[in-house]
């Protein structure tokens, strides 16, 4: 999930509830040709997001190679952000659904739930050796409907040589993460830095501690939920972390460590080539969990590939076969070590590593990651609103982390 997709997401749950109300009401493409239909199964029509460098870049190439193979030509269109679920929904209206879809893996549920999307298993392609998280993401109604061949989630970043002037290690409880945060606080500089902004970046960072704890998205004013909420709120309230973290998205939590005002942050992989840049001599931790022992469990990010209901056969049987190159092992190191993600073939862990040691937490954390959708399916992005509109009052002040919560659950949830 890479800082310009959370950026891009805040319209997102309006614009999915638009397209669930029109796909009710509208004929899905299955019911007919896709329109390239006139061509012949050697043209591939494709549709994604990446339409900003280095990612566009990176897949067009990809792309083109694994169509070489496979024996087709593609034709690409990528959007930004939200506006590929508005594209999917005026290209399921005209019948004119592309023959392979990139989707972000929290969207899946939604569009799989119109019917626009065939079950990965018609073409032979089975979840084996993917991690969990990761095929559940792509899963809707016990079907798999997408996957793909990179993942991410958040880890602890943090200012090796700040750390080493102040004499601490790398935090790995609640306890150590406050005490060290404090320890490390000086002058212009805070200890740590993250996202709790009203966006669904706020609660894509939350997500770890909430899970850690031992909270649940089936009941988010839980008293597990709120002793997560209160260690954000403690953090704020000592003087360790900002209250720029309330407005902060995840490319301004980064600048906020490339420039020097913040020793540690929560953040993804999509910063390490910023990071590189920079400098600062970083390093990654999984982010510190309850008490010592503890699993940390962290959301997944990243993109799932699908195959649209466009009712010619052959055409999807080749962006199936294109779809498989793509998740081969070769695709899967090239890709994520050139990006900096993780493979959601765990299979390939040991020769990622070997390229990128510095990401051996992420990979530890994605392995053992969740899918957002995982239990609340079509339901998540307003669980997600609620708890960054909780996570907003218990900072402000405006009440307690309990408090926050149950209200949150009350005006969003009931």
């Amino acid at each position: 999930m890479s800082t310009i997709q959370h950026r891009l997401m805040v319209d997102r749950r309006r614009i999915l509830q638009g397209a669930a109300l029109a796909a009710a009401a509208l004929p899905l493409a299955a019911c007919g040709k896709s329109g390239g239909s006139t061509a012949d199964s050697s043209t591939i029509k494709i549709l994604d997001y990446y339409a900003d460098d280095p990612d566009n870049g990176i897949f067009q190439k990809v792309l083109e190679e694994c169509a070489a193979k496979v024996g087709v030509t593609v034709e690409r269109e990528s959007v930004n952000g939200t506006g590929l679920i508005q594209k999917v929904l005026q290209m399921s209206s005209s019948k004119t659904l592309p023959d392979l879809l990139m989707l972000d893996n929290p969207d899946l549920q939604q569009i799989a739930a119109t019917g626009a999307l065939a079950p990965l298993s018609d073409f032979g392609i089975a979840a084996e050796g993917f991690i969990e998280g990761f095929v559940s993401a792509g899963t809707y109604q016990d079907k798999l409907y997408g996957m793909g061949p990179c993942a991410n989630t958040i880890g602890l970043y943090y200012n090796q040589d700040m750390l080493s002037a102040a004499g601490v290690s790398v935090p790995t409880t609640w306890d150590e993460l406050k005490t060290t945060a404090k320890t490390l606080t000086s002058g212009d500089t805070y200890g740590i830095a993250f996202c709790a902004a009203a966006s669904y970046e706020g609660s894509w960072q939350f997500l770890p501690f909430f899970w850690s704890n031992g909270a649940d998205e089936t009941d988010i004013a839980s008293s597990a939920a709120a002793g997560a909420l209160q260690l954000w709120v403690d953090l704020v309230n000592e003087g360790s972390a900002s209250s720029g973290v309330l407005n902060w998205g995840q490319g301004d939590v980064g600048e906020q460590f490339t420039s020097g005002k913040a020793a540690m942050v929560i953040n993804g992989p999509w910063q390490t080539i910023t990071f590189d840049q920079s400098d600062i001599n970083w390093a990654v931790a999984e982010i510190p969990v309850p008490k010592a022992g503890d699993t940390l469990i962290a959301p997944l990010g990243g993109e799932v590939w699908t195959v649209p209901q466009t009712g010619n056969k052959d055409r999807q049987a080749k962006a199936a076969e294109l779809l498989t190159e793509l998740l081969s092992a070769s695709r899967q190191l090239s890709l994520n070590t050139e990006r900096y993600t993780i493979p959601t073939d765990s299979q390939d862990d040991a020769d990622y590593l070997k390229e990128l040691p510095q990401m051996s937490s992420l990979v530890e954390s994605v392995n053992n990651g969740r899918a957002r959708t995982a239990k609340l399916g079509e339901a998540w992005p307003k669980t997600a609103e609620a708890l960054y509109n909780a996570i907003q009052s218990a900072l402000t002040g405006k009440a307690s982390a309990q408090a926050a919560l149950e209200t949150a659950k009350a005006d969003y949830l009931s």
